[in-house]
């Protein structure tokens, strides 16, 4: 796993995006797409923003997403809300490929992404590249400690327990660890002590289980502010 120490927040998103951009380009030359996965949480809302800036082939870009609440839509809980305010770029709507956490029965919504996702990367999808976050408590995607979820390992979408007030969609771990790239962005202090047990593959943290053969994890100082110890 490649790591790159940024010197803050807006440097690290800065340099997300180019890495996104690049892999957009890469994909679409290669295989005439690009499938990118997007977590919630706020930490990628600057790396969104900053993409409407890079050369990217917006046309032939699809934008999946890693994870999602259960909440109405355009609800402020929702992380498909703020994907559209931050995302600035020109893809086409039909291209951002919202998880249906709206549907009466999740466990059907959440085999329904999966044929969406199917449909896109392939049977089994193979995203091209997946942006992950990391939570205090080491959380990743919505794969949280202790959560059943964790174990599930025959589907690439499934639905979790109440997390934080609300049920979530989330891609599993067979679909994150088929990914061409997973890029980690991890800011704030708060990361640190997780930043470093995720770079030991610590399996007890659910971070610490993603495959890391093909990941980078692009942090800013005050998180990365332990790595060296």
């Amino acid at each position: 796993m490649h790591f790159e120490i940024l010197p803050d927040a807006d440097m690290t998103a800065r340099r997300a995006a180019a890495v996104v951009a690049e892999e957009a380009r890469k994909a679409v030359l290669a295989r005439g797409r690009f499938v990118f996965a997007v977590s919630g949480g706020t930490t990628p809302w600057q790396m969104l923003r900053h993409l409407s800036t890079e050369d990217i082939p917006w046309s032939s870009v699809y934008i999946a997403q890693v994870d999602e609440r259960a909440a109405p839509d355009g609800h402020a809980d929702r992380n498909l809300t703020h994907l559209r305010e931050s995302l600035l770029a020109p893809i086409p709507p039909e291209q951002i490929l919202a998880m249906p956490v709206t549907d009466p029965d999740l466990a059907t919504g959440a085999t329904r992404y999966l044929h969406t996702l199917e449909a896109i990367a392939g049977s089994p999808p193979v995203l091209d590249l997946v942006h992950l976050g990391l939570g205090p408590d080491g959380h990743t995607a919505s794969l949280v400690p202790n959560a059943p979820v964790l174990d599930v390992a025959d589907r690439d979408v499934a639905v979790t327990g109440e997390y934080q007030g609300r049920r979530r969609m989330t891609l599993t771990y067979p679909a994150l660890d088929r990914a061409r790239l997973v890029l980690w962005l991890v800011t704030g202090a708060g990361k640190a002590d997780m930043l470093v047990r995720l770079r030991a593959a610590d399996s007890s943290i659910p971070a610490g289980r993603v495959r890391q053969e093909h990941a980078m994890v692009l942090a800013d100082r005050d998180a990365g502010s332990k790595l060296g110890k």
